[in-house]
């Protein structure tokens, strides 16, 4: 069921501050965001910068394993504590989505095999979005695998900026707003939610577990940046209305505090029904990011010089 986020949502916009003080404090962050403005959603507050600290972690989480798990069906969990990377398994190969940081490709290597799978078997390498965190390691995982690396196209000029040891970033196809890739089977469907980056892709695909057939989305991040321009304005608004519009039974995330992957590992741990199948949260993320989104607007439409 899914629940407007004109309900539950309440925004709480941060008294502002001049102009002046508010390009020093983020001269003194060094390109943290600010903690304002602050938003109330679903009974919990957060700002930007708590946001970003709930996503990302420490350096030592972005790069510590997390125990891989299946997920359902033929979807499996190999990132880091925050930093998320998912694995298809097709009788022809694998689909692997997000590489992350390119010092975390062994550690994913590590957790793929854990599982009983080989890591040469990935045929495909997908991803959320042109970020280093989330598909730096793209040319080492072609250099290991051989796998097709296929981007959005709208990301495709970040990507090319994205060298990790001098390599050049591989993409072997160009995917574009609506289309599939399939590989044994499995048929995953690119969805352009552009906002955090031109291409930012949402991944949707469909696959059975205990003779039931369940809709599951992989989120691109929604976090909107600090200056809001009408582009992205547009962007925003067209992607928030795409996410919250896909058919959802399972939800997941680019980084895994955007589904309480800790929390629901801890119930899988436990026994009893799948965790994963909750169709009642597939908006929650959409829920906070669009608060920010309106608040940080709003903010900015108060303050001189932001516009």
């Amino acid at each position: 069921m899914k629940h407007s986020s004109l309900m539950f949502v309440c925004v709480v916009i941060a008294v502002s501050m001049p102009a002046a003080s508010v390009r020093a404090g983020r001269a003194q962050n060094a390109g943290q965001p600010a903690d304002h403005p602050s938003v109330l959603v679903h009974g919990r507050t957060y700002t930007p910068q708590s946001l970003l600290t709930r996503n990302m972690g420490t350096p030592e989480d972005q790069t510590t394993a997390f125990p891989p798990h299946k997920i359902i069906g033929n979807i499996y969990y190999v990132g880091t504590k925050t930093l998320s990377s998912f694995l298809v398994v097709t009788p022809q190969g694998n689909i692997l989505i997000d590489s992350t940081y390119e010092r975390n490709v062994p550690t994913i290597q590590k957790s793929v095999e854990q599982l009983g799978f080989k890591f040469s078997d990935t045929k495909i390498l997908l991803g959320n979005h042109a970020h280093g965190d989330h598909q730096e390691g793209d040319a080492l995982v072609k250099q290991l695998t051989g796998a097709q690396v296929m981007a959005m196209a709208e990301d495709v000029p970040l990507l090319k900026a994205i060298k990790a040891g001098g390599k050049e970033h591989p993409i072997d196809r160009v995917l574009h707003d609506g289309e599939s890739v399939t590989l044994g089977g499995a048929t995953l469907l690119a969805h352009l939610t552009a906002g955090h980056t031109p291409g930012c892709t949402t991944w949707t695909m469909r696959t059975q577990d205990g003779g039931k057939t369940y809709n599951v989305v992989i989120n691109c991040s929604l976090r909107p940046p600090a200056i809001l321009t009408p582009a992205l304005v547009d962007q925003f608004n067209r992607s928030f209305k795409l996410v919250r519009s896909l058919p959802c039974d399972v939800q997941l995330g680019d980084h895994p505090a955007q589904y309480q992957m800790q929390e629901k590992y801890v119930k899988v741990r436990n026994g009893g029904p799948n965790p994963f199948v909750d169709s009642a949260s597939c908006t929650l993320e959409a829920d906070i990011e669009e608060a920010m989104f309106h608040a940080i607007l709003a903010e900015q439409q108060k303050t001189p010089g932001k516009n």
